[in-house]
């Protein structure tokens, strides 16, 4: 039976009393905005991939050095370093746009900014084409040619490396590192506002280093790269085929580095580069041995090897070049 409750005439309905506002916590409302900021802050550092641009100023500064026979201006030498980690920060930005499909599943890769859909693709995009477009203006205020190898470095790692060989072939490496070559020549002619065969032979350096520096990364993800559909070279040929072509490359790196020994160096350089090319060679064998007897690779070893090899190289470099 449905009961109708009628107020009587005169009589006052019941309130109900407010409800007392919530209060508002204002430090951890700006604690947490701090937090989200940073985090969108960090997401775009590491789109330009911090860890790379840090190598290629490795090489940048002792070629300048070599260029000057000495120290070079200070401006000089802080506008190439400005105008090159943007460069390279906006090409790796942009590989990132590019390579956000295989990203995302690729174990190694799956932490990216794009692959977690911490930024955009469309700011990833935007992000990376204003720091190309920073870079080439900051480089144009030192020489017309930097500013061109610049942006030749930018172009040819976003269209020729990411788009055209990485997903291709397996020389996509071979032929696609040239692009990390290219600040050995920047900072030369960054100095000179040329060319000249030390920085050829630099350039040949880093050129014949990149395959066997990432092939070994390679080996260790082969299963990533075989996930992602690309055809690195140890994801289409045998870990002894690829430990081969390792030893090779690590070879012509070596012979390389020695030619510059007596075009524009001395015993200081010399030394290094005989003692770092022995202790690179051996990694590089170390790894075909092990291959050879079905031994686990650990081709990470040689990874790292490489990364103090060049590093150590071109530290020899502007030693010998401030020495004299």
């Amino acid at each position: 039976m449905l009961r109708v409750t009628q107020v009587l005439p005169g009589a006052r309905a019941a309130q109900v009393p407010p409800r007392a506002p919530v209060p508002i916590d204002v430090p951890a409302e700006r604690a947490a905005r701090r937090r989200q900021g940073l985090a969108v802050l960090r997401a775009y550092v590491a789109l330009t991939k911090p860890r790379i641009v840090e190598l290629l100023l490795v090489t940048t500064v002792p070629a300048m050095i070599l260029a000057a026979r000495g120290l070079p201006p200070l401006g000089t030498v802080l506008a190439t370093l400005v105008g090159g980690s943007l460069a390279a920060g906006s090409a790796n930005a942009l590989n990132c746009y590019l390579d956000r499909d295989i990203d995302a599943v690729m174990r190694r890769t799956v932490a990216r900014p794009l692959a977690r859909h911490a930024v955009s693709p469309r700011s990833a995009l935007v992000f990376g084409t204003a720091l190309g477009a920073v870079a080439i203006a900051i480089m144009l205020s030192i020489g017309w040619l930097p500013a061109v190898l610049t942006a030749f470095a930018i172009l040819f790692y976003v269209l020729g490396y990411t788009l055209l060989l990485k997903r291709r072939t397996a020389q996509n490496i071979v032929w696609g590192g040239a692009a990390g070559c290219m600040p050995v020549l920047i900072g030369w002619s960054a100095v000179t506002g040329s060319l000249a065969v030390a920085p050829v032979v630099l350039f040949g350096i880093v050129f014949f280093w990149t395959p066997p520096h990432f092939w070994a990364l390679a080996m260790r993800f082969k299963d990533d790269y075989a996930r992602a559909g690309v055809p690195m070279l140890p994801v289409v040929a045998t870990p002894l085929q690829v430990a081969r072509r390792i030893a090779g490359y690590t070879w012509l790196t070596v012979g390389t580095s020695l030619l510059l020994w007596p075009l524009a160096t001395s015993w200081i350089y010399g030394a290094v580069a005989l003692v770092g090319g022995a202790w690179f060679l051996a990694g590089a064998h170390g790894l075909l041995a092990r291959v050879k007897r079905g031994a686990p690779a650990k081709a990470l070893t040689l990874f790292h090897l490489s990364n103090s090899y060049l590093a150590i190289l071109f530290v020899g470099l502007a030693v010998d070049a401030l020495v004299r």
